[in-house]
């Protein structure tokens, strides 16, 4: 009985709930392995590169339409209802998207249903990727919610092994299915929903404060950089050896373990916890109910900020001009680098890089995604903390290393690919992690799902245009009738252009810092007199 009695507790942990959402977001990210499949699709269903990026577009959209993810978990979890924290209904529609999207792509790929007219099978991707956004919009709020003193490093933990997803599925991949990317997208179908049905009751809302907060989740975060570097070694090895079968198992083997490890620091994060004393329950990250609806006013003399620390509905934060500012930096620097990934195999290819390396530059550019997802949300979190640096600073470094990186990679150099993409990954990661906690300090946690999902509609729409009407465009134009094209100038005009675009992004997003550079310093000052005070 005590057993029981122990588990129900733990299982009701906010560190059960972070264990359940990490191993949820290291298998949901299919979307970012598009190129393995992408071959497969382009062949059997006879598309040249225009329409096959037209189809990886609606992948974007749906991977970030998340709005409706972000209404459904406010309507699960309303206002600050604690108890109201069951996510069966987000988990659930998630888990059928995505098995329905990939079946019936996989279904259209072996000939078993009738080739698909083009907007059919860009519907079946945007159901495959649309799913994604139910389980990453509940992942990421709950662990804002649970972790309110470090949300950036919490938002980090998530976003991170999302951005690692990718490459933990290639080895699935590599270990079961390899040679064989049709039978992988069946196992996209399959697998992400299996398990996320089977954590469905362990996502909840538990917030809670204790003095060996930053500790647990430090070691979590050297789970997660141990993986990534594991990952790295092993794609490196792959590109030089042949891995037989049997090693290709034993890695897989390896990549559990280490993804059970999370699981051993929330049973002793949960130990700690219950003999410890309560901080804080339910204070909100940025919120305080004697505070004000009066914008934040500067703490040295400056003009006031278009601030509010009381939490807006999206329809008023879409009235603010730090709203726009946000929606357009992740718009040129989300844009510009999903364009890159969704054109990774043919940008090697027109290099003449083997099928092998260009798995790996894919691979590899989970591994930067990583880094820079979790980076940004640990760096900014110290920055914030110890110096009082407004979190949008972070993005400005990004967005200026990435314009950075597409010249790199348009200038065609021996290597620029692996630089360039180094650059381009890291800082596409870091965007991904900036922007949610941003969107939760300037606009409130309460309804930060449905915001910050409507912010990362910028994301396809960016990639859209840069992706269709640019690199596919400007592809087509230099391939001619052959349908492919070899040598640097396939695609150097377009990554000047990405370029370009990126450095807009760049200009917004130090705009945006300049407007809230005062606010997060009163933040600073408003949890050291939460410190003092306790």
């Amino acid at each position: 009985m005590q057993s029981m009695e122990n588990s129900m507790i733990s299982s009701n942990s906010r560190w059960a709930a972070t264990a359940a959402s990490i191993w949820i977001q290291a298998i949901i990210g299919g979307t970012y392995t598009f190129s393995i499949y992408s071959p497969i699709l382009k062949s059997s269903q006879s598309y040249d590169q225009f329409t096959l990026n037209t189809v990886s577009v609606f992948k974007d959209i749906g991977s970030n339409a998340g709005v409706l993810s972000g209404f459904l978990y406010s309507a699960v979890s309303p206002g600050h209802n604690r108890n109201a924290g069951v996510p069966w209904v987000v988990h659930t529609v998630g888990a059928a998207e995505g098995f329905l999207g990939y079946f019936f792509m996989w279904l259209a790929v072996v000939g078993v249903i009738p080739r698909p007219p083009v907007p059919i099978m860009c519907v079946f991707m945007f159901f495959a990727a649309h799913s994604q956004t139910f389980f990453n919009t509940w992942n990421v709020v709950t662990s804002v919610q649970n972790f309110p003193d470090y949300s950036g490093t919490a938002v980090g933990l998530m976003k991170g092994f999302l951005g690692l997803s990718g490459a933990i599925l290639i080895q699935v991949y590599k270990a079961f299915f390899k040679g064989n990317p049709s039978t992988y997208i069946l196992m996209l179908a399959l697998l992400p929903s299996i398990v996320s049905l089977s954590l469905i009751y362990l996502v909840k809302l538990c917030p809670n404060k204790t003095s060996e907060d930053k500790n647990h989740l430090n070691s979590m975060s050297i789970v997660s950089m141990l993986l990534a570097a594991y990952l790295m070694i092993i794609l490196i090895l792959e590109d030089i050896l042949v891995f037989p079968h049997w090693a290709r198992l034993l890695n897989f083997l390896v990549l559990i373990l280490f993804l059970s490890l999370p699981l051993k620091i929330a049973t002793e994060a949960n130990k700690k916890e219950k003999s410890q004393p309560l901080l804080l329950k339910t204070e909100p990250l940025l919120y305080d109910s004697n505070d004000s609806n009066e914008p934040e006013k500067s703490l040295v003399g400056e003009e006031n900020v278009e601030l509010c620390q009381e939490s807006m509905n999206i329809l008023e934060a879409m009235g603010s001009i730090n709203f726009w500012l946000l929606f357009l930096a992740i718009l040129c620097g989300m844009g510009s680098g999903l364009a890159t990934i969704n054109n990774m195999s043919q940008l090697g290819q027109s290099l003449s890089y083997n099928t092998s390396k260009i798995n790996t530059l894919v691979s590899l550019w989970s591994i930067w995604n990583f880094f820079g997802r979790f980076g940004a949300g640990y760096i900014s979190d110290i920055l914030l903390r110890r110096r009082g640096w407004a979190r949008p600073l972070v993005m400005v470094v990004a967005l200026g290393a990435m314009t950075i990186g597409h010249v790199i990679i348009g200038s065609g150099f021996f290597g620029n690919l692996y630089i360039g993409t180094i650059l381009v990954g890291i800082c596409y990661g870091a965007l991904w992690s900036l922007m949610p906690t941003i969107t939760s300090e300037i606009f409130g946690v309460l309804h930060m799902g449905t915001i910050y999902n409507a912010i990362a509609m910028a994301n396809p729409l960016g990639t859209y245009v840069l992706s269709v009407w640019v690199i596919g465009h400007i592809y087509d134009e230099e391939a001619g009738e052959h349908n492919s094209c070899l040598g640097v100038h396939c695609f150097m005009v377009s990554f000047f252009v990405l370029a370009f675009v990126s450095f807009l992004g760049f200009i917004v997003a130090l705009t945006l810092f300049f407007r809230t550079r005062v606010f997060y310093r009163s933040v600073v000052l408003r949890r050291l007199h939460y410190s003092l005070r306790r």
